[in-house]
């Protein structure tokens, strides 16, 4: 009974056991993790080799691969008369719907933050435009803008207010103006949900404690809100700088690069390329060129907030 209890309890053999059990729990976490890479391989990284290898190529839309021509996509991005204007015009589209959306989000963050009584009605009043998709509200506000059947037009004719149709996306500015607002309603909501999580995350002894030092609205919110907010901002940031480089849905449905190619954003240029000129070459170079923008954005972004952390 004693020798075959200390058998068993041998320490020998302990190491052995401890690093069988460990390389069950890793394949345990192994198979967890395989339909993620399954996923990621088959809809994100063969769809990015192909596209890669497109853009290396030239390839038409019903001719298909007819070789290796690189640089002359690439070169013939430059030369493409819509590009630089797109770029351009999606830059101050980005930055417009950028300002406006973090700046209201996080106005409405702090008002169903601060008032108790109406914060569920207001956050469910303020999250319903969330739940249309981007072309029905699209399709929406191209009414709403419409001339002849829109609700601001005929009726202010009617009192005499204005002689003619207001055009709301007659002119270049206008429309960037019109789908600004359209897009800045439409996803208002979301990054108000988006920092109030944040909000809900700083803690109310802070504030406690920085009312007995005698600290104003102002003082608390710009020393111990924004800092203790950078986190939910720099991602409210990413997703809105992402989305809005990306832009297509509203303006190829609102405007459609009118008046005279005027508003025509970097995507836009990529589905020309693609489906009206069918050069899938160009269009697949031109979207290596958005990836990687996109990518030095999005690292610049976590660096700045590593830094921030780190003060």
């Amino acid at each position: 009974m004693t020798a075959t209890s200390i058998s068993e309890v041998n320490p020998a053999d302990r190491p052995v056991r401890r690093s069988r059990i460990n390389l069950r729990r890793q394949l345990t976490g192994f198979a967890y993790t395989i339909p993620t890479l399954v996923f990621i391989v088959v809809f994100f990284l063969t769809p990015l080799v192909l596209v890669a290898k497109m853009s290396l190529s030239k390839y038409g839309l019903l001719t298909g691969d007819e070789g290796i021509n690189f640089p002359k996509n690439y070169i013939s991005i430059w030369r493409n008369p819509l590009f630089w204007p797109s770029v351009w015009f999606t830059v101050q589209y980005t930055v417009l719907v950028t300002v406006m959306l973090l700046g209201l989000g996080l106005g409405l963050a702090l008002l169903v933050q601060t008032v108790t009584r109406w914060s569920a009605f207001l956050r469910t009043v303020f999250l319903l435009p969330v739940s249309l998709g981007l072309a029905a509200a699209s399709l929406l506000a191209y009414g709403f803008y419409s001339p002849a059947i829109g609700p601001i037009s005929p009726p202010l004719e009617a009192l005499g207010l204005i002689d003619n149709p207001i055009a709301f996306l007659g002119t270049s500015l206008a429309a960037l103006l019109s789908t600004t607002f359209l897009v800045v309603w439409k996803f208002a909501g979301f990054y108000m949900l988006v920092l109030t999580v944040g909000l809900q995350g700083i803690p109310d002894d802070l504030y406690e404690a920085a009312s007995l030092d005698g600290a104003s609205s102002w003082q608390n919110f710009r020393h111990i809100t924004l800092p203790l907010l950078r986190p939910s901002l720099s991602l409210a940031t990413i997703l809105c700088v992402t989305g809005s480089l990306l832009a297509f849905d509203q303006f190829f449905i609102l405007t459609k690069g009118a008046p005279d190619n005027t508003t025509v954003t970097a995507v836009q240029v990529i589905y020309r390329e693609a489906f009206q000129r069918q050069n899938l070459g160009t269009a697949a170079a031109l979207s290596i060129l958005v990836l990687i923008v996109l990518v030095l954005i999005n690292i610049l972004q976590f660096r700045f907030l590593r830094g921030s952390e780190r003060d």
